[in-house]
């Protein structure tokens, strides 16, 4: 299914930046797992999985 991939864009983008300016830690390795899981779906053209992966990654950060 896809949605607006101009924002997804935009979320993913901003995602990675908070991941990589993260202190090292369990957080950002939780992060950055759920950001790769993202990439990897956003790739395979699941923009719901996608959100689904950065929204997690964020919470992860929280």
């Amino acid at each position: 299914m896809k949605l607006n991939t101009n924002t997804i864009s935009e979320k993913m983008k901003s995602v990675k930046a908070s991941c990589g300016d993260a202190p090292l830690g369990e957080k950002r390795t939780q992060a950055w797992r759920h950001y790769n899981a993202a990439e990897a779906a956003h790739k395979a053209n699941d923009d719901i999985k996608t959100r689904y992966e950065l929204d997690a990654a964020s919470k992860a950060l929280a």
